[in-house]
């Protein structure tokens, strides 16, 4: 049984992890303000002390605690190491991600640190954002400088405030989603005091806001949790930790995309050059995924030394592999096994830089295929001809975490490029039973992903978990619920309809007839089908599972479609060359794109509606820039 500590974003982030394994767990927040829907989850309310949170983690079974409360509820994360080192049950925090300390910021270690600070700079006026619980912390404070403190607008707080004795009058109240400039272009402080709260607590938004209207910004540090903690700062962190420590929780193991174990092998192999002679090698490195949260991922024990080319004057470079062994979790992945290796080759020189080149602000990295990396033959899969078949985000996932971890190391930017390569032997071989070579890539794989992460791709699992969510969506009583494949659509399709709880939003991966037919069966009344084309054009065909292997483009459907809404032999000739339905939105001129579109959209319209006879379906076609379609 696993106990996690909430009250924040996060721990709602970590009730939705958890909720995916369809167990029971306890869900456990001081108060009870945080409207949070558990459908597995048994909710706690009430502060335990270290003897109440120790009878409970016995009399429960408690094998894991996730500590995901705010970061300076300093008291609790005390109580939790405490239990923890007493009986040995393991606690991951769940960490914020925080930004780089701004210089510009006036930094103090603690609230008695504050108020020193703002009475010697005899700073006159302050407005505080630093919470209701700070009032009483910071009563030497404003009993003798002129102070607001912004609040949540509820009961609970007005009489925490009232208690201390705060006036009522210098009260402002937190209004969801108003721009932090307006509290403060009408009170016109002199400072603000803020926490060190972390990206999800609105920091950047606080800092922003005041240095545009010139305020000065002293800032509270985050108080540091105890070491004994296992950290994580997000979603898939948290999963892949829990599979850790608790490896029969999660029915199926999420595993590593290519690209990140290639990103972690250029990172292993920079550390390597710079550091092997030095210290003792990480079994671990980190690697930043897209969604900014850090994992540590496993690399290959490091046999050799960097290898120097030296030219005749003094010139050269240092190179090392190092290498990463796929490892997808239980996911299907042909790849999965596989060494991925990268060859990281750094250049160094004699003579000293010149002005122009001493003016570079940030170092350059490219980034290439070798051996096993397949190579782009054909137009439309958004690289260029020629190049290595390496997409866009796992490139710049491998380029931004070289760089910083040369940063790390302080390495001096230089003007040549450090090259990193990457390869997979027996790629090639791999790479003839994939759809390589009918998209044009020759010679090898592709590194593609955009989240870094392989979720488990079970049909039972995966069905399950759509029907819990959905069930979790008819519980919040919203008017419609929106389905959607992943991440980036549901990005889109919350902006079109920005007044529905988030939990009307479910994503059906491949399975849009199984999800249809579960909203059929609880009765959903209203629908909203949300499909990118390349989802679009294999749905129109008759295809309710969008897998892959379950079916492939039609191009002569498409054509036909394209026929029937009157686009011109020209743009009939180029989608039978196409590789990829998304470079539909290219070859359609913007005069046939609207015909186009309806004509698909009733198609999939075909299949879709008779698996929800008693309720109304909505279909919205996306486009790669969002762009919505009716």
């Amino acid at each position: 049984m696993i106990l996690i500590l909430g009250g924040t974003t996060e721990g709602r982030i970590a009730v939705k992890t958890l909720e995916e394994a369809g167990k029971t767990y306890y869900y456990s927040t001081k108060g009870n303000e945080q409207e949070i829907l558990l459908h597995n989850g048994i909710r706690l309310q009430g502060a335990m002390d270290v003897e109440q949170t120790e009878t409970f983690c016995v009399q429960n079974s408690i094998k894991l605690i996730i500590d995901a409360a705010h970061p300076f509820a300093e008291q609790l994360h005390k109580t939790i190491d405490q239990v923890a080192r007493e009986s040995g049950i393991p606690v991951i925090r769940y960490e914020r991600i925080f930004p780089e300390r701004d210089k510009e910021i006036l930094w103090c270690r603690n609230y008695e640190d504050a108020i020193r600070c703002i009475k010697t700079k005899e700073i006159e006026s302050v407005l505080a954002l630093t919470g209701v619980q700070s009032i009483g912390k910071l009563k030497a404070l404003w009993q003798d400088t002129f102070c607001y403190f912004r609040i949540l607008d509820r009961d609970s707080s007005r009489e925490l405030a009232a208690q201390e004795g705060f006036p009522e009058n210098r009260l402002c109240y937190y209004r969801s989603g108003e721009d932090e400039r307006a509290l403060m272009k009408d009170l016109r402080p002199e400072a603000i005091l803020i926490k060190e709260s972390g990206i999800s607590g609105g920091f950047c938004e606080k800092v922003e806001a005041a240095k545009a209207l010139g305020i000065n910004i002293i800032a509270i540090i985050c108080p540091p949790t105890p070491e004994s903690f296992i950290r994580v700062n997000g979603e898939y962190g948290l999963r892949r930790m829990i599979e850790k420590l608790l490896p029969d929780f999660f029915p199926l193991h999420s595993g590593l995309t290519t690209g990140t174990c290639a990103t972690a092998a250029a990172v292993a192999a920079t550390w390597d050059i710079l550091n092997i002679k030095l210290h003792k090698r990480p079994n671990e490195f980190p690697v930043v995924l897209p969604n900014n949260e850090t994992i540590l991922v496993p690399v290959e024990p490091q046999t050799s030394l960097p290898h120097s080319d030296i030219l005749e004057n003094g010139d050269g470079m240092f190179e090392i592999d190092a290498t990463v062994i796929k490892n997808s979790g239980d996911d299907p992945d042909i790849t999965n096994g596989m060494k991925i290796i990268a060859n990281v080759a750094v250049p160094f020189r004699c003579d000293d830089p010149s002005p122009e080149e001493s003016q570079q602000e940030d170092y350059n990295i490219i980034v290439c295929g070798g051996e096993g990396i397949g190579i782009v033959t054909m137009p439309g899969l958004g690289l260029d001809i020629g190049d290595s078949a390496i997409n866009p985000t796992p490139r710049k996932m491998i380029e931004e975490n070289v760089k910083m971890c040369l940063r790390s190391l302080k390495v001096p930017i230089q003007p040549n490029p450090i090259v990193v390569t990457i390869s997979i032997p027996g790629g090639e071989e791999i790479a003839k039973r994939t759809f390589n070579p009918r998209l044009g890539i020759e010679g090898g794989i592709s590194i593609v992903g955009t989240s870094g992460i392989v979720k488990p791709f079970s049909s039972e699992a995966f069905i399950s978990s759509i029907r819990k969510s959905m069930e979790v969506a008819l519980a919040t009583n919203s008017p419609r619920i929106v389905i959607s494949s992943g991440a980036k659509s549901e990005k889109h399709i919350k902006a079109y309809y920005p007044e529905l709880p988030a939990q009307a939003f479910v994503q059906y991966g491949n399975f849009i007839g199984e999800t249809l037919k579960i909203a059929d069966e609880l009765q959903v009344p209203h629908v909203t089908l949300a499909v990118m084309i390349g989802k679009a054009v294999k749905l129109a065909d008759g295809y309710l599972d969008t897998h892959s292997k379950k079916g492939v483009m039609n191009k002569a459907l498409i054509c036909d479609l394209a026929f029937q809404a009157g686009c011109t032999d020209e743009t009939l000739n180029a989608i039978g060359e196409m590789n990829l339905a998304r470079q539909l939105w290219d070859i359609i001129p913007s005069r046939e794109l609207k015909g186009f579109c309806d004509l698909l959209i009733k198609h999939c319209g075909h299949y879709c509606a008779p698996l929800l006879p008693n309720g109304e379906l909505t279909l919205l076609l996306i486009t790669e820039n969002g762009e919505i379609y009716i």
